[in-house]
């Protein structure tokens, strides 16, 4: 019979028994102690403003009313639901908002790599610095500021664009009461805005690859588009993944300030401006329908789990090692 110091060690003998098993999470707790006191503050911001307004979806299935409260507020079902759905907006806005989001997911996916690749081949440190910058900086800029440089363009009696089709002999254009435009103006503004955050990402993967891989492709005779394809990109595919399935989760989360601020909430341009979250703001502050805006937010939110957990489902089941879960 064998000895149980020696079965003990043997690898994962010791957590068979739950006392192994406890010992060793407070042997893993003391190690990581410093690392989970990092973490601290956001799980505590997550934990207050993600997880305790949860307890809120109830008044998606009432009627609620601010003198009778959130318990006080009489049980309807899924009236709020029915209202919402046969709103002669809800296609208009489903259509932009699924529209713009699965635009935007191919946009955040591919230029972002392609400008990572592009700095990465890069070896002057000093304009390497200068074009992160470049990039960088528009991602602190609230989108009231861009919308205000967007109407210094965009003005239709002083705006630069319009200075520059009179000068080349054009009718100017008045960009706030024509919606067409704004499906080229609202991509081409979230891609400046927000591609410079994701390019650093891919960028930092980049930099963590070992230069003996692209050494050993160089004494192969491989050229620059094989080391490209066979190399570099397969580093990028675990997080490209990553944030592909994050990014599908959030195809009904719309970015308000996007679509509200940038086009001043021009009513003239709802045909292609209108979002879920600009309909649900506007309800809530012409009608007080607070109810009927939480059905909406908890449709997108049940939408957006179905969506992460079937995109999860399919990653994993081709390349499980860079699934979620």
């Amino acid at each position: 019979m064998e000895s149980p110091k020696i079965l003990n060690t043997v690898p994962g003998y010791a957590t068979s028994s739950k006392p192994g098993r406890i010992l060793r999470l407070y042997k893993d707790f003391r190690k990581n102690f410093s690392l989970l006191m990092l973490t601290l503050p956001m799980v505590i911001y997550v934990f207050i403003f993600n997880y305790l307004p949860i307890g809120g979806i109830i008044v998606a299935f009432k009627n609620y009313r601010f003198d009778e409260g959130i318990l006080g507020s009489k049980w309807i079902g899924l009236e709020n639901f029915k209202f919402f759905f046969t709103s002669p907006d809800v296609w208009r806005i489903t259509r932009n908002t699924l529209g713009y989001n699965g635009l935007f997911i191919v946009l955040g996916l591919v230029v972002p790599v392609a400008f990572a690749l592009l700095l990465f081949e890069i070896k002057g440190r000093t304009m390497l610095k200068v074009y992160q910058t470049t990039m960088f900086f528009p991602h602190f800029l609230s989108w009231v500021v861009v919308a205000y440089m967007a109407y210094s363009f965009l003005n239709p009696q002083s705006g630069l664009l319009n200075q520059l089709f009179v000068s080349l002999g054009l009718e100017p254009l008045d960009w706030y009461v024509q919606p067409r435009p704004w499906m080229f103006i609202l991509p081409v503004a979230y891609i400046w805005k927000t591609v410079g955050m994701s390019t650093l990402m891919y960028y930092a993967t980049l930099m963590g690859i070992d230069h003996e891989y692209f050494e050993a492709a160089a004494l192969e005779g491989a050229s620059r588009w094989q080391i490209t394809m066979k190399i570099t990109l397969p580093f990028l595919y675990p997080l490209m993944i990553i944030l592909t399935i994050l990014a599908i989760g959030h195809i009904f989360y719309a970015d308000f300030g996007l679509f509200y601020q940038l086009p001043m909430n021009s009513s003239m341009l709802y045909s292609t401006t209108d979002v879920i979250d600009t309909y649900v703001i506007r309800a809530i502050r012409e009608n007080g329908n607070i109810a009927m805006a939480s059905a909406a937010d908890f449709y997108k939110s049940v939408v957006g789990f179905v969506l992460v957990m079937l995109t999860n489902a399919i990653v994993r089941k081709h390349s499980a090692e860079n699934a979620l879960f």
